[in-house]
């Protein structure tokens, strides 16, 4: 049975057996564009983008149980050897005593295989990384004699090319092969296709994919086999490939020979080699893509050797291992080591969005508006340098009518005009910016950031996507220009009002925002009509309390009383529009009389407004979400003596959740989200906390499989609400422990000061996932956990930035205050080592800093307050009761550099 455990503080691992479960797999990159998946037997694929795929795309399904895979065999005696276990011979000994021992480590971007042959003493040991400046992944072989006798073999490396768009696995898969144009080299193959056809339309090849490979010395390959059909032979397979059984009869190739219109495989049949006992010899083989005309002997030449290979790697190893600057010490050292991997999944989102990975086989690369902020979050805590011009540029995607892009390109700030006419709004969208921008100006004090201006998105969709703006041409580009043509720009400040109070506005029919096409829950999309998000309006209630709170701060730092705004925005913030917070018919006429005012070019004008007044505004709008809310929709339980917030209405106009009675059985609906924003947003109470949380303990925990679930089994097809109820309970959105909305129950409970319940649940998570025989995942915190507990969709999880946000800044304590830090740690007395001691290193305002907190008491929290606290030694901080903070300028006059701080629990 496949075992995991740790190695070193780095995160790295070892995994005994990992073939002993299906469906792993790990991902690769470098600094470039390629993107890898790669599975213990080397399966997998590799991509650059949606219509670059270097091998065959893989998705969960096929990619364990496809043959064309990465592998590196040894022919000997008429015999096939695998260095993958990808022979016909190793996987008919599976689930016997003639299996193979094998073992996988793991560490940031790298994976090494070490498979021992059963009956002879053979051992091979592969790794596989991506190299860090080339589109190109690296394949080390390394083959040794264990035993005192030499053994003879041809070693042979097969490296099927797929070499086009996914977009032809169901689309002319033949008809494409047919554009190959193979090229034997002196030490590989090359394959440029003549040209590719998808929805690109008929495009010339541009693109030149590759395998060269080198035995220890850089010495070249003696024969090649280029075309797949020839490799494995006329009833043969991958596992089992004719022209290596019987070579005579195959034709080899030798560099300057071409292969037309055919599918490739790269073979590579080395020198006979002869090993003595306890000798070695490994081989080189790169794998990648790059620009038509280019030469990858470039990049070949860069790792061709064995020792240039070695360097490549430890290159490699030492970018990844140093990129993030998070640490944490605990009394739980597993725990401290699976936060590496944590710290590390922001990234992942960062490189592969949320696409191509294999269970991510939807989509066709880049990040959703959603992702934007969420992946920033993490970014903020660690490398918060050039944060602000990236929110800037993620501003420039909301539309004047509150809404946004939803198509996002790759580069900064580039947003598309809708292109498949299925026009969508999910209503939380307008709720993350102010999330993230918060974050940003608490660490960084760059409060003016508020004043930048930038520019609106603008396509022919309006009105929230209700209607098109007939007088739109695509020609001017997708930004709002006024009537004499010109880009118009907003402050900072204009676009949260735009996204926030626009939402105040658009209510259904019991006074909460309208749910539209889906909120944060994207499975919930087919309430458009009637539906309605009480989570949301939450969330949305506590932006304006504290949009309002952060113009006060704007106003004194700055000593500015007003602020300008578009002057159509004044039908949503005069005097006369006060009299609509409680009328929901006149709130959403006042809403459409604004978003057709600007529905196509404005003048342009600005008014200047009261910061006193606008922020007056905001909390009243606040007020009034949050006691329609309290009046009406909490649901109480007599059977436990609690109760809950109801989270939706559905398209029937129907409150989704409750406790009903069928045929005599009580049913009770409750979903996480709701309670998630409630008490995040300061709409619950604490007497209603304490409620939520007996209520979610006993509703919705679930230990054995990661703790929270999403929702109770409503037994119900609800097609007036979400597609979520198609799928079975206990799957993704429908009931499983969705990891994200888990993390962020945690997150509320904590900043509320209910640690002990937020501890509950980041450490159910964590232990379901450490929990590696019944997860059957490398570590990491995954989408979710199904009814099984096995760990679904890993690494490309919103789940790990928020993850992370809450171990760092609520259980550590560890938080920027406008530019000032704050230490107010939320510690369980459990987290502390024998020594009475935990510990984060963190880098702000230019800092590397190491907080260490003692508890020599081992008081709990809410036991323990801060007595003392010391930097560098010597420079004592003013303790106030739970918290320290260090000023601004007292960071100034720190300097850069490493620090220790030292925190006292008494």
């Amino acid at each position: 049975m496949a075992k995991l455990y740790y190695t070193d503080d780095t995160g790295a691992f070892c995994m005994e057996n990992p073939q002993d479960i299906s469906g792993l797999y790990f991902p690769l990159a470098g600094r470039h564009a390629l993107k890898s998946v790669v599975t213990p037997s080397l399966a997998g694929d590799a991509k650059t983008d949606q219509n670059h795929f270097l091998f065959t795309p893989k998705s969960i399904r096929n990619l364990s149980d496809d043959l064309d895979s990465r592998n590196f065999l040894l022919v000997s005696d008429g015999k096939l050897w695998s260095a993958t276990g990808m022979s016909a011979g190793q996987w008919a000994a599976r689930f016997t005593d003639q299996e193979e021992k094998v073992t996988l480590t793991g560490s940031r971007m790298k994976q090494t295989t070490i498979r021992e042959h059963k009956t002879k003493p053979l051992k091979a040991e592969v790794t596989v990384i991506s190299l860090l400046d080339a589109p190109a992944e690296l394949m080390t072989v390394q083959i040794t004699n264990t035993g005192s006798d030499a053994i003879t073999f041809t070693p042979v490396a097969a490296i099927p090319v797929y070499g086009r768009s996914a977009d032809n696995l169901r689309d002319h898969r033949h008809v494409t092969s047919m554009l190959h144009r193979a090229v034997i080299t002196k030490y590989g193959l090359t394959l440029t296709p003549t040209l590719a056809f998808d929805e690109r339309g008929h495009v010339p090849g541009d693109t030149t994919y590759f395998v060269y490979g080198a035995d220890q010395d850089g010495k070249e390959p003696a024969s090649f086999l280029g075309d797949t059909d020839l490799y494995i032979g006329e009833g043969g397979n991958f596992l089992r490939p004719k022209s290596l059984l019987k070579p005579e009869e195959a034709k080899w190739l030798t560099p300057g020979d071409k292969i037309d219109g055919r599918e490739i495989t790269a073979v590579l049949r080395f020198d006979d080699c002869t090993l003595a006992g306890g000798q070695s010899r490994s081989y080189q083989i790169i794998m990648g893509l790059t620009a038509a005309g280019d030469d990858p002997q470039v990049i070949f030449d860069t790792c061709r050797t064995a020792d240039l290979a070695k360097k490549a790697i430890a290159s490699s190893d030492d970018y990844w291992k140093d990129l993030i600057p998070l640490h944490v010490h605990t009394a739980d050292k597993n725990f401290d080591r699976f936060m590496e991997w944590v710290a590390f999944q922001p990234q992942l989102r960062r490189i592969f969005g949320c696409s191509f990975l294999p269970h991510h086989d939807y989509g066709k690369g880049g990040r959703g508006w959603r992702d934007l902020w969420q992946d920033c979050l993490a970014l903020l805590l660690t490398e918060p340098e050039g944060v602000g011009e990236l929110l800037l540029n993620n501003f420039s995607g909301i539309r004047l009518d509150g809404s946004n892009a939803t198509i996002i390109g790759d580069a900064p700030g580039e947003f598309k005009a809708d292109r498949n006419g299925i026009p969508r709004v999910w209503m939380d969208h307008g709720f993350w910016p102010f999330l993230t921008l918060k974050l940003y100006m608490d660490r960084t004090g760059d409060l003016a950031i508020l004043e930048k201006e930038v520019g609106y998105f603008k396509d022919a969709l309006v009105c929230r996507t209700e209607e098109r703006d007939a007088a739109y041409d695509s020609d001017q580009g997708v930004w709002q220009l006024t009537k004499n043509g010109q880009s118009y720009t907003g402050t900072v400040i204009e676009h949260l009002l735009m996204e926030n109070v626009t939402a105040f506005y658009d209510v259904g029919e019991h006074g909460h925002i309208r749910l539209r096409g889906a909120d944060w829950n994207d499975a919930i999309d087919m309430a458009r009509e009637r539906g309605e998000s009480v989570a949301f309006t939450c969330a949305y209630a506590g932006n304006l309390r504290d949009i309002a709170q952060t113009l006060e701060l704007y106003q004194k730092r700055f000593h500015k009383d007003q602020i300008k705004l578009l002057s159509e925005f004044g039908i949503l913030i005069n005097k006369r529009s006060e009299e609509t917070y409680e009328e929901i018919d006149a709130r959403r006429d006042l809403l459409y009389q604004y978003m057709r005012s600007v529905s196509s070019s404005i003048e342009g004008t600005k008014e200047s407004w009261s910061i006193d007044e606008i922020c007056r505004r905001l909390r009243a709008m606040s007020d009034a979400l949050m006691k329609r809310i309290r009046d009406n929709e909490w649901i109480t339980d007599d059977q436990t003596k609690a109760g809950w917030f109801n989270s939706y209405y559905d398209n029937s106009g129907r409150a989704v959740e409750g406790i009903r009675e069928d045929e005599g059985e009580r049913k009770v609906r409750m979903m996480l989200t709701g309670q998630v924003f409630s008490v995040m947003s300061g709409t619950a109470t604490s007497e209603n906390i304490s409620d939520i949380i007996k209520s979610a303990d006993t509703y919705l925990y679930d230990e054995q499989i990661g703790g929270y679930r999403l929702n109770t089994d409503f037994h119900e097809l609800k097609t007036d609400f979400g597609r979520m109820f198609g799928f079975a309970y206990g799957e993704k959105e429908n009931g499983a422990v969705f990891s994200h909305m888990a993390v962020m129950y945690a997150n509320a409970l904590y900043q509320k000061g209910f640690a002990a319940a937020g501890y509950k649940s980041l450490d159910t998570l964590y232990r379901a996932s450490a929990n590696y025989e019944q997860s059957k995942i490398f570590p990491g915190i995954p989408e979710y956990f199904n009814n099984e507990g096995r760990g679904l969709y890993h690494y490309l999880t919103g789940a790990g930035s928020w993850y992370l946000l809450t171990v760092i800044c609520e259980m550590f304590g560890i938080k920027g205050d406008a530019g000032a830090l704050r230490i107010e740690p939320k510690l369980m007395k459990s987290q502390f080592d024998p020594d009475g001691k935990a510990s984060v290193a963190f880098p702000f305002a230019g800092c590397d800093f190491t907080a260490s907190f003692i508890n020599s008491g081992g008081k709990d929290y809410g036991e323990y307050r801060i007595g003392k606290a010391l930097v560098d030694g010597d420079k004592e901080l003013s303790a106030e009761g739970s918290f320290v903070q260090i000023t601004a300028a007292q960071l100034g006059e720190l300097g850069s550099g490493a620090h220790v701080i030292e925190v006292e629990l008494v």
